[in-house]
């Protein structure tokens, strides 16, 4: 007879896994139901409850996550560690079909020489058995993992129906040479109840990165696992619902920890990975897809502060809404000189008051990011030169001008408050030059007079630049302004070219190859590319590169066209040159 699955229990349904969460009889029915959770939260009806009746509570907070299924159900059947393995790479060749070409048998010199290799099961370096229905290390008459497969250094156990942490530990206390280790999407109860972890530390202390991804446990219980790690430098624990990181104990992980990636959880600000101030080794780490809107939950709390070891952060794909959130960035990150920033919505719309051109959008984010934080070397993976970097902060200084322009001279010290650089910034180009409009009654002369200020470099005379200031009336065209600077200078005013230096400044040709984020395609090299940025800047040297961004100068053509139409404002600095 069929044993009843209890509580806990881990069951597959035509290669579908759940875990057994109730055991009884559902109102309104006739006989027994089992309450399972589905690892896949898209796979059920509800969430444990039924017609208004609570049966049981689910692990994943989705809707859709449960189902009652009958006791009778045939489930598959699962097998061993070792079972699962010689099935897959045993019988590779087995299972090899014949390659035809326009009917034709292809000869099959490489692909016959890689499966028999795969074949020697003692040879085995890299193990994939996610989702092979592995319940326990080995069955009766099942060989020895240490004998069978001697030689594995990366294994993935991930969607598995292991109830018990400890019956990972059995298969790799047989693993000697196991470096990597993924455990994703598994369901382990009672964890820190687990007999299995204790004294574990002897057969997992060569093991140094450590997958738990959408294991939906709790931030206690995935530090419980990885302090038994005693040589862990890389821990990713992402999609695991986690809102809060609580003082956990650390143990060895303080001192190891390299990389931490918690992407695609539910984090809403910095403070809530505070406790990660902890890990003095950490350098780099993984929050893209959370919530993060703001460093703190209100402006009354401390700032979070994490290791100065700390070089790279991924914050892509959050909420972050506010240029003060990355002003506060160096106070949490003392360290940071490599950041992912794309994706958030203050870097999709940085200036709304004055990016008009979507094209530009990402232009001016990365420019006000890097004209923001000056210790960063690398943005969205793209390495930042001296000449970048120069061009960012001229164009970010450039853009604080025309906020300064906006507001009376009385509420500049406002304006100024949001932008911690500016001083940093006058210091190293010198002030920018703040064409503040005056409000002027459009009936008034005056509202329809351009003040222009002429500089004129005479072309056969050892003197300096000439300057003369005058006012013309915006109705006048350019051949009537002509005339006027021939006049001041002294020149015929059809040899004169007239260019108005605009104050603003263009972006150069091939300026978006270099920061457009990575697509969807590069993700799988983003780990290694994150881990290795820092480093690599460290030593980099710097680039020579001719500046992307150039001052805005229009030349105002020969015509009938006004002044007011070529010019904005009722201020204008114009360039007279000799033909």
């Amino acid at each position: 007879m069929a044993t009843i699955p209890k509580l806990g229990d881990r069951l597959s349904y035509d290669g579908a896994v759940c875990t057994v969460r109730f055991v009884g009889e559902v109102s309104g029915t006739s006989g027994s139901w089992l309450g399972v959770e589905w690892d896949d939260p898209t796979r059920g009806k509800h969430d444990g409850s039924h017609k208004g009746v609570r049966y049981f509570t689910c692990k994943s907070k989705s809707a859709t996550a449960a189902s009652f299924v009958r006791p009778t159900r045939p489930a598959d059947k699962p097998q061993s560690f070792v079972a699962a393995v010689t099935e897959k790479y045993a019988s590779e060749l087995a299972k090899t079909s014949v390659i035809k070409f326009s009917n034709k048998v292809a000869e099959e010199v490489g692909f016959d020489k890689i499966q028999r290799k795969q074949a020697q099961l003692s040879e085995l370096k890299v193990v994939i058995v996610d989702g092979a229905k592995i319940a326990a290390p080995r069955f009766e008459g099942d060989e020895p993992i240490s004998k069978a497969f001697p030689k594995i250094i990366e294994l993935d156990l991930s969607r598995n129906l292991f109830q018990k942490v400890g019956t990972v530990v059995a298969i790799c206390s047989e693993l000697s040479a196991l470096r990597n280790l993924r455990l994703n999407g598994n369901r382990f109860q009672d964890i820190l109840n687990d007999e299995g972890l204790e004294r574990s530390e002897d057969y997992l202390k060569n093991i140094q990165d450590l997958a738990l991804e959408e294991t939906l446990m709790s931030w206690e219980e995935i530090c419980h696992i990885a302090t038994k790690f005693h040589a862990l430098t890389m821990l990713s624990a992402g999609t695991n619902q986690l809102s809060f990181l609580p003082e956990a104990p650390l143990s060895t992980l303080a001192s190891t920890l390299v990389s931490l990636n918690l992407e695609f959880n539910h984090f809403n600000t910095v403070a809530d990975i505070a406790s990660l101030a902890k890990l003095t080794s950490l350098r780099n780490l993984h929050l893209k897809g959370n919530f993060i809107a703001t460093i703190g939950q209100d402006s009354s709390h401390n700032l979070p502060v994490l290791s100065t070891s700390l070089k790279y952060v991924d914050l892509s794909y959050n909420k972050v809404s506010s240029w003060a959130f990355v002003d506060a960035l160096p106070s949490c990150f003392p360290g940071l000189t490599s950041l992912r920033f794309s994706h958030n919505p203050i870097y999709d719309n940085p200036d709304p008051e004055f990016s008009t051109q979507s094209k530009t959008v990402t232009e001016e984010a990365y420019m006000f990011t890097v004209g923001r934080l000056a210790n960063l070397k690398a943005l969205n993976f793209g390495t930042i030169s001296a000449s970048d970097r120069q061009d960012a902060e001229m164009f970010y200084l450039g853009r604080i001008a025309k906020h300064l322009a906006t507001v009376p001279e009385s509420q500049e010290a406002d304006i100024i408050k949001q932008h911690r650089r500016y001083a940093e910034l006058c210091e190293l180009y010198g002030a920018p030059v703040v064409n503040r409009q005056k409000e002027i009654n459009p009936a008034f002369l005056e509202a329809r007079l351009i003040t222009v200020q002429f500089t004129f470099q005479p072309a056969n005379k050892g003197g300096g630049v000439v300057e003369k200031t005058t006012r013309i009336p915006k109705s006048f065209d350019i051949y009537a302004v002509k005339g006027i600077a021939g006049k001041l200078f002294g020149a015929k005013p059809l040899s004169l070219r007239l260019i108005w230096e605009t104050g603003e400044w263009d972006p150069v040709a091939g300026f978006d190859d270099e920061v457009e984020d990575s697509s969807d395609e590069e993700e799988e090299d983003e780990k290694r590319e994150a881990e290795e940025a820092a480093h690599l800047l460290e030593n980099s040297q710097q680039d020579n590169r001719v500046g992307k961004w150039i001052k805005r100068e229009v030349e105002l053509q020969d015509g009938p066209r006004q002044l007011g139409f070529c010019v904005d404002g009722l201020e204008a600095k114009i360039r007279v040159e000799i033909r």
